[in-house]
């Protein structure tokens, strides 16, 4: 063999190593996008979730698929609100304009949140002016 097609040799062998995943679970979630028709690789699905994980948690596979699909839905669904713009390209404000209803979701969680601890505060200003009057908590049924 000449020195040639033995680095083409070893440049395909490395290739290979290369394609092989790093690890059991790497494996089994290239086959899981084979067999479930996935729309995003389960490897970037599962490194963004391991990010936000304890790193003791186990991501079953049922949670994996499930993961995926939804992302597709999503995807699916800003996609259907920027085809309503008529123009040919979408550029970052026809994004924005399909992802408004999940930013939205999040800014009503935080005023929730919000209006809630205010009235608590009310509540808690309510008892200390009963409790100045001198009102009972039996009177208070």
């Amino acid at each position: 063999m000449n020195n040639a097609g033995f680095m083409a040799e070893m440049a395909e062998e490395e290739m290979q190593q290369e394609q092989k995943p790093a690890t059991q679970e790497e494996a089994e979630d290239a086959e899981l996008e084979k067999q479930e028709k996935l729309a995003f690789p389960v490897a970037a699905v599962v490194r963004l979730m391991r990010k936000h994980l304890d790193r003791e948690k186990i991501i079953k596979k049922d949670v994996k698929i499930a993961m995926n699909k939804w992302l597709e839905r999503v995807c699916s669904k800003v996609a259907r609100e920027m085809n309503k713009f008529p123009y040919v390209t979408m550029s970052i404000n026809e994004f924005k304009e399909g992802v408004r209803v999940y930013d939205d979701m999040e800014n009503f969680e935080k005023d929730k949140k919000r209006i809630l601890a205010h009235l608590d505060a009310i509540k808690k200003d309510i008892e200390r002016l009963e409790r100045d009057l001198g009102k009972i908590e039996s009177d208070v049924y």
